[in-house]
């Protein structure tokens, strides 16, 4: 099994990378597939106009979550990567006004958001919570081409043909480390003697190389840094029905202030963590550029913690931040491939609850911990997220999201901390811990699950 870097990170925008970065990138997808033509059609068909229905999780949330805004953006030919977050409006608001859009190397086709986008909540697709059809008409609407796709988490997209075939056969006999769980982990590293980081390093550089490695791991935490940066300067409300202020910049400005007289509280450590995350998820419901880690939602936990260790940690260098970063991808891979990182599939234990393991173990690894701490680590953070469930109120990822991102990383560092003190061994493994996810997010009411049905999303007045 072998799940880059680059796919556990990715530099997107906000608010959710299930429901604004998928549905995009869904969307350039389907423009491919038309300008491949490769399809059957009668002759002399010409595709003029498109439509597009979202399913379950995406059609409950999607508005606040911002994915009908995402599949307008991806037709007019915008990656989630490259678009700039301050043009989106624009955007949006000339296709509206136009009913066309103008994707780079095609026609011009009819697209009516406000027809031709439809949130159906009637009829949940059969694969995923999150599922979108595409569809392709010529002038008269005679449809030439639909294809349905699965937002499943983190900003991957699969097609049905792709969900249906499963993951690609013979994918681990390519990097020199394949393991598929904690298990295989542990013991490649025993049989190694290579720590997670440098098994991962080893597995990446067998693809692209160590120089484009470290360009883009050095990129992924420059966003992350900047991200945090844009929210601690920002301050104002937050767009939606709710009417949330941000808080990360004067809670901000507060520590400084503490700092600058030398007047160090009890809490001083939780607040740091609190405001990087927190400055993080406020930017991602804005609509800003964010890094997924796994997720969106959860995109304020792993930066966090990484930035808590370059500020205060003695001998936080910019080699011991990358190996964060590979320690962190190795276990969201391993929790992404036997379980989910995606809320609208087992609820935010997938999303904060990955995260915080992910961060445990790259600070325990950061710390000097030996494989089987680490390993402990993550266990730990998930271990205390089971059963947390994905309600956010209005369908917006505000409440309880940014806060929730800040006690993810309280709850990282606990771990790391715990397992620093130990020698490795516990009761509970961490595969043990993420098929307990598994199960407990199966079990889980759909209600539960980013639809925004129950939960603090039915108790609290929206507006």
């Amino acid at each position: 099994m072998f799940l880059s870097v680059f796919d556990v990170f990715k530099i997107g925008i906000g608010p959710s990378s299930s429901h604004t970065m998928g549905p995009m990138t869904a969307a350039n997808r389907f423009l491919d597939e038309i300008l491949a033509g490769d399809w059957p059609r009668p002759r002399q068909a010409t595709v003029a106009a498109l439509k597009v229905s979202l399913h379950g999780s995406l059609a409950f949330t999607g508005v606040g979550h911002g994915t009908g805004r995402a599949v307008v953006l991806g037709l007019c030919g915008l990656a989630p990567d490259s678009v700039d977050p301050d043009r989106t409006d624009a955007t949006i608001a000339a296709v509206e006004a136009e009913g066309l859009v103008h994707p780079p190397g095609h026609p011009a086709y009819r697209f009516r958001p406000a027809h031709d986008l439809v949130y159906d909540r009637s009829n949940r697709l059969p694969g995923h919570a999150n599922g979108l059809q595409f569809f392709a008409l010529d002038a008269d609407g005679t449809l030439l081409l639909r294809r349905i796709y699965y937002s499943i988490g983190g900003g991957f997209v699969v097609s049905e043909a792709e969900l249906a075939r499963g993951p690609a056969a013979a994918e681990a006999a390519v990097v020199p480390y394949p393991f598929e769980n904690a298990a295989q982990m542990l013991e490649m590293a025993a049989s190694s003697g290579l720590s997670i980081a440098q098994m991962k390093r080893a597995n990446e550089e067998a693809r692209i190389g160590r120089k484009a490695l470290d360009a883009g791991l050095d990129r992924i935490w420059e966003a992350m840094d900047g991200c945090i940066r844009r929210g601690l300067a920002t301050d104002g409300q937050l767009p939606g029905d709710l009417k949330v202020n941000r808080r990360a910049r004067a809670i901000h400005t507060q520590l400084e202030q503490q700092w600058q007289r030398n007047e160090l509280g009890p809490f001083a450590g939780n607040d740091w963590l609190g405001v990087y995350a927190m400055a993080v998820n406020e930017e991602n419901a804005a609509g800003g550029r964010v890094v997924t880690a796994p997720t969106n939602g959860a995109a304020g936990v792993i930066p966090a913690v990484l930035k808590h260790h370059a500020t205060f940690a003695t001998g936080a260098t910019r080699a011991s931040i990358r190996d964060m970063l590979l320690t962190a991808a190795a276990i969201g891979g391993i929790i992404k491939h036997n379980a989910s990182i995606s809320g609208a599939e087992v609820g935010c234990q997938g999303e904060v609850g990955s995260a915080s393991a992910m961060a445990a173990a790259a600070l325990c690894a950061a710390m000097g911990g030996t494989p089987a701490q680490v390993e402990n680590a993550a266990e730990i953070a998930l271990e205390h997220h089971l059963g947390m469930t994905c309600d956010p109120v209005a369908g917006l990822v505000q409440i309880p999201c940014i806060e929730r991102n800040a006690f993810g990383a309280v709850k990282a560092v606990t771990a790391a901390s715990l397992a620093l003190k130990g020698d490795g061994t516990h009761k509970v493994s961490l595969d043990v811990c993420v098929e307990t996810m598994r199960q407990t997010g199966h079990d889980m009411s759909e209600r539960y699950k980013e639809t925004s049905q129950a939960g603090l999303a039915v108790n609290v007045v929206a507006c």
